[in-house]
């Protein structure tokens, strides 16, 4: 049927996914770093995405698609609102971008039955792939973190990432500039607490602590930073 859609233009999307956020109904998602109309079916059409996007990428169109499923999407949107969210049923979406938050047991109960227990509590972590507005990072306490560091120091849960929300990344193999925006986006965005910046030794993952630094000083937030250096043998160097 013709009727007015979403349409999003990926030369113009930066990954910054709050049109994914925006989107109660699931229409939207990351794939590959880019935003997708991950289904038709899903898309009222009426743009409430639109002022979401800081590249104007978003548009709305008049074209063929299927018509919109208002019991389906409604389905979706009060199903992500529990811990676990399900992928809309698309089959071209990667599930690994979807925004979810997870219910962790106390400490004390894991102690309990003799388990070691994940202090993550959500999910995308990977820098490139959370949105600014993420509900997990609302007031955090953020922790970024090299991607070799968890390999590395075999106690990293609990000594680093219990209580804070997560981001990693990598200063060498990714890009640095598109860290620096993203992150500048999140502290502007998500009201967030404090810093803690945990890197390799080795002189290249010391980026991570610049990206950190010119973030905050381009969001102009007085955030309680601090620094860690761990050693590739696995312990900790440095902390300030």
């Amino acid at each position: 049927m013709l009727r007015k859609i979403v349409r999003i233009d990926a030369d113009k999307c930066n990954g910054c996914g709050q049109c994914v956020t925006a989107c109660v109904e699931g229409a939207i998602q990351l794939v590959n770093g880019k935003a997708q109309l991950a289904r038709d079916s899903y898309c009222d059409g009426l743009g409430a995405c639109l002022g979401h996007c800081p590249m104007d990428a978003i548009t709305v169109e008049e074209r063929e698609a299927a018509e919109f499923d208002e019991k389906a999407a409604m389905a979706y949107a009060h199903a992500s609102a529990a811990p676990h969210a399900p992928t809309p049923p698309t089959g071209h979406v990667c599930p690994g971008t979807m925004a979810r938050r997870m219910a962790r047991p106390s400490s004390t109960s894991a102690a309990a039955i003799g388990e070691v227990q994940s202090e993550l509590t959500h999910w995308p972590v990977q820098l490139k792939l959370v949105a600014p507005n993420a509900p997990a990072l609302q007031g955090a306490d953020l922790l970024l973190a090299a991607d070799c560091v968890p390999f590395a120091l075999p106690d990293f849960h609990a000594r680093f990432l219990r209580g804070k929300a997560l981001l990693i990344g990598c200063p060498k193999l990714d890009d640095a500039q598109f860290y620096i925006e993203k992150l500048t986006q999140i502290l502007t965005q998500s009201d967030i607490r404090s810093l803690t910046v945990v890197h390799m030794e080795v002189p290249c993952c010391s980026g991570l602590t610049r990206i950190a630094e010119e973030a905050l000083e381009r969001s102009g937030k007085q955030v309680p930073a601090h620094d860690v250096t761990i050693g590739i043998e696995g312990k900790v160097l440095h902390a300030k």
